[in-house]
């Protein structure tokens, strides 16, 4: 069974607008830009979408990491594709992709489709409660003439989402011809063996050696507390970077941490009564300890509750209880010891 890093993280955006669906045909007026909403019953909940997020992810991991390399994106037509090498460039493995492709085969070219299960996913972003957005009214005024009015929406929220990262998929394809598990071509597998990679069986998926493969998923962690990004930020700056985190390491590709974070009359809380419960139950299957980062000015009223909760060793976890930025260190360090030689 594979291990994955799995986590939960809470965004603070107090003025933003990280996410916009353009104009809205119902709106009154055709120069307004509305943000993401989701509908529950009668509430409205802002979110970003998970294309979003990645996007962010992806950008910071390009900007961040000198030795991190990204895919080039090539277009034919109304279609756009990455290379697919997944060898050359780290985003193609850790992000996935998919493209149509020909080889030779003997004498005869052969059409071969390729696609990669991006080993890390996650949700979209979306606010723990209930918000109705903002309209905000302003003006082009700088030319000469009327001036241009225009409006556009933001929102006061903390955003929720979960991600899980695939720790025996990174640097591990498969050359199977069943849709879905065909990551490489047959013509690839040298590319490969090139780099040092290996394949126990004939049917076990091709590895890139170690080094590389906690390299891309170290590099995927720490990009956390460096992520950048979203739109309108020029006059609504939000930082996207996680506020309050719980990471762990787990086998299985299930993910026990996305309803920790409920809301309480408006408000998101924290159910620490869940989290024991989480942590009771799926503790045969917890590889590491429970890691809790939480930053100063940022829900101030759990510090002494984690802070006990860290403390309590009658919990079948030891909890880890630091700032968002040390606990994301403290694993990626040790995600060495969760990356072996074979998936």
């Amino acid at each position: 069974m594979s291990k994955h890093l799995i986590g939960l993280t809470l965004i603070d955006a107090p003025h933003s607008a990280l996410n916009n669906a353009g104009a809205e045909a119902s709106q009154a007026t055709e120069n307004i830009v509305v943000v993401k909403k989701l509908q529950k019953g009668r509430n409205t909940y802002p979110y970003v979408s998970g294309q979003a997020w990645r996007n962010w992810w992806r950008t910071t991991l390009e900007q961040e990491f000198d030795d991190w390399k990204s895919s080039p994106i090539k277009r034919e037509k109304k279609i756009a594709f990455t290379a697919a090498d997944p060898v050359t460039y780290d985003d193609d493995d850790v992000f996935g992709y998919m493209r149509a492709q020909s080889e030779m085969q003997g004498k005869k070219k052969v059409n071969v489709t390729v696609t990669r299960l991006s080993p890390l996913k996650c949700s979209p972003l979306i606010s723990i409660a209930p918000q109705i957005p903002t309209n905000d009214f302003g003006v082009m005024a700088r030319q000469e003439g009327d001036p241009v009015p225009y409006e556009h929406q933001f929102y006061a929220c903390v955003l929720q989402g979960i991600f899980s990262l695939n720790l025996g998929a990174v640097g591990a394809f498969s050359d199977i011809n069943k849709t879905g598990y065909k990551n490489i071509a047959a013509s690839y597998v040298k590319t490969i063996q090139d780099e040092g990679g290996t394949q126990e069986s004939e049917n076990s998926p091709w590895i890139l050696p170690k080094d590389i493969r906690v390299r891309r998923a170290r590099q995927t962690l720490e990009a956390l507390p460096l992520l950048s990004g979203g739109a309108k930020l020029t006059s609504h700056l939000t930082d996207v970077t996680p506020k309050l985190i719980i990471l762990s390491v787990l086998n299985g590709g299930n993910h026990p941490f996305m309803n920790l974070v409920v809301e309480q009359d408006g408000v998101g809380q924290l159910s620490l009564a869940a989290l024991r419960e989480v942590i009771e139950d799926y503790a045969d299957r917890f590889c590491d300890s429970i890691y809790i980062g939480r930053r100063n000015g940022f829900m101030d009223e759990l510090h002494a509750e984690l802070s006990e909760f860290a403390g309590d060793t009658s919990l079948p976890c030891s909890v880890v209880y630091d700032s968002p930025n040390k606990v994301i260190a403290q694993l990626a360090q040790k995600l060495d010891g969760h990356i072996g030689d074979s998936p």
